[in-house]
């Protein structure tokens, strides 16, 4: 499978450099991995266009997508995600917070069949530098509401670095989050669809040039709302939304027999719910035992 990595990127021109030659290192050089990398530059104002193109350069696999205004981190990852050719997304961040040797491990949990892979950084095995205290406060506290909402048991949603087949992506779209709730939007689409998701501990360090562009003050009306829709969804028109997941064997059904619509619809969803939970019970265990926004 290929793996498509997509950054976005707004004024990195002192981390995208550093950031491109880790992945290189680790998914082509020690891994050997069929990748490519989406670096979509998000208005910038500095030099972070031409040093991607420099380092397109050197290395094929290495894009670049400019977008034109309005700006916007959802904006940039949903224009990623339209330009990637792989089967396995990962959406990565360019301020170096990320590790790409946790790239490696969310491929591999595609490999083995997950259909999304969270990672955490709040479970057992997970590690977190330099997390501003007052954000982490405020991510705790979010995330807690949301698993409690929705019933799960993954503890960091709002985070952006996160695996998807390309299926799911296709499936969960057209996307509309254009800040910081595409986290949400990617995340909680594929759960209430009852994806298979699997939840691993990662490593997160803290930026040591720039600033975050995570603005919490203008962000909690855009994650209320995402929030709250994709609450509605799932507890009001669930059925349809699974419905459309399997929208060949729905319509295969209709033209073989004469049994209502509603209650092909409910053996569908019986059937689905009869699968593995899409939780991952195994490396998801601790995670209600920590209370944290990405």
């Amino acid at each position: 499978m290929k793996l498509s990595i997509v950054i976005p990127a707004y004024n990195e021109e002192q981390n995208i450099g550093r950031c491109l030659e880790e992945l290189q290192a680790v998914v082509r050089d020690k891994h050997q991995l069929e990748y490519e990398i989406v670096v979509v530059n998000d208005n910038s104002t500095d030099g972070t266009p031409n040093v991607v193109q420099d380092a397109m350069l050197l290395d094929r696999n290495i894009r670049l997508v400019n977008r034109t205004p309005p700006g916007g981190f959802g904006r940039a990852v949903r224009s990623g995600i339209d330009a990637v050719t792989g089967e396995v997304v990962v959406v990565y961040m360019a301020d170096l917070s990320d590790d790409p040797e946790d790239v490696i491990a969310y491929y591999r949990k595609i490999e083995e069949g997950y259909d999304c892979v969270f990672g955490s950084r709040f479970i057992k095995g997970a590690s977190v530098d330099k997390y501003p205290r007052f954000k982490l406060i405020v991510n705790r506290i979010v995330n807690t509401c949301i698993r409690i909402l929705f019933r799960t048991k993954f503890n960091d949603l709002t985070n952006a670095f996160k695996a998807y087949h390309i299926s799911v992506i296709r499936d969960c779209g057209p996307y509309r989050a254009s800040h910081f709730n595409i986290t949400l939007e990617l995340s909680l689409s594929a759960l209430i669809r009852e994806y298979r998701i699997t939840q691993i501990p990662i490593r997160w360090y803290g930026r040591t040039w720039g600033s975050s562009n995570l603005r919490l003050q203008e962000m909690g009306r855009r994650y209320l709302c995402t929030v709250l829709t994709f609450f509605f969804q799932r507890f009001l028109i669930k059925d349809d939304l699974l419905a459309e997941k399997c929208p060949k064997l729905t319509s295969e059904m209709r033209r073989s027999t004469d049994i209502p619509l509603d209650l092909i619809l409910g053996t569908i969803s019986e059937e689905l719910a009869s699968r593995t939970p899409s939780v991952d019970r195994t490396n998801s265990t601790t995670a209600a035992s920590t209370p944290t926004l990405g």
